[in-house]
């Protein structure tokens, strides 16, 4: 005898049954859980992009609005904002002459080299219509301040001009931020800037003219800003 009767048997079959099935589902989840492993590395997520440009008040490192008083004519430190994503620095001029007497900048039409169309500058705004604004991110390959910043007019190099020193292409920010010289064909994104006479303070509402380097769009690609409400002021060291 073995020990077993026939009414062992279905209950041992089905037994059988049952850890063969737990023993394709688990496969079939192990095959599962690789697929979807490697269609996100096939296809990693992608950042949604914002609906619309935000609207935000250009604020110190302290703690207050910018006011016209903060910015030097002609200042040979950089100047820079977030917009409109983090990790997206943004040039803030105020422009003048040789003299450093401010100069109003108006807007311009603006050539893009590399597809023949063109844009119009906002040009400038404050007191004196001189304080201007663009990405600071070179449209050649991307470099970034220091290495690109402005040179004052009286700059023996460049005179009123940003340079980026990676390969050398050259903008023009009294006249829309255009094309100077290449290997860029590409002028800079103009940034628009609004100015409250009444309050004496500035804020940042878009962009125009060529995307940000790169970028699809210049809403997408990236993260939101910590603040909904203002964009925080940094100052760098240019490079020579």
């Amino acid at each position: 005898m073995n020990g077993k009767n026939d009414t062992d048997e279905p209950a041992d079959k089905d037994r059988r049954n049952f850890f063969k099935f737990l023993g394709v589902a688990a496969i079939a989840a192990g095959g599962i859980g690789a697929l979807r492993g490697v269609l996100e590395n096939v296809s990693p997520p992608i950042t949604a992009a914002f609906s619309s440009f935000p609207t935000l008040l250009l604020y110190s490192q302290s703690g207050k609005p910018i006011s016209t008083d903060d910015l030097t004519v002609n200042n040979a430190t950089i100047v820079l904002f977030d917009y409109p994503l983090q990790n997206e620095p943004n040039f803030l001029l105020r422009l003048g002459d040789s003299n450093n007497v401010d100069m109003a900048i108006e807007p311009t039409t603006v050539k893009i080299p590399a597809t023949g169309k063109t844009f119009k500058s906002p040009g400038g705004v404050g007191l004196h219509n001189s304080v201007v604004a663009s990405s600071a991110i070179c449209q050649h390959l991307g470099c970034i301040p220091p290495i690109i910043h402005f040179y004052p007019p009286s700059s023996p190099s460049y005179p009123g001009k940003i340079h980026c020193n990676c390969h050398g292409s050259t903008y023009d920010p009294y006249s829309g931020f255009s094309v100077v010289n290449g290997p860029t064909t590409h002028p800079l994104p103009n940034t628009v800037l609004s100015y409250d006479s009444a309050k004496d303070q500035y804020s940042v509402t878009s962009l125009v003219g060529p995307t940000i380097y790169g970028h699809s769009s210049d809403l997408s690609g990236g993260s939101q800003l910590p603040s909904s409400t203002y964009t925080e002021i940094t100052t760098l060291t240019p490079t020579s």
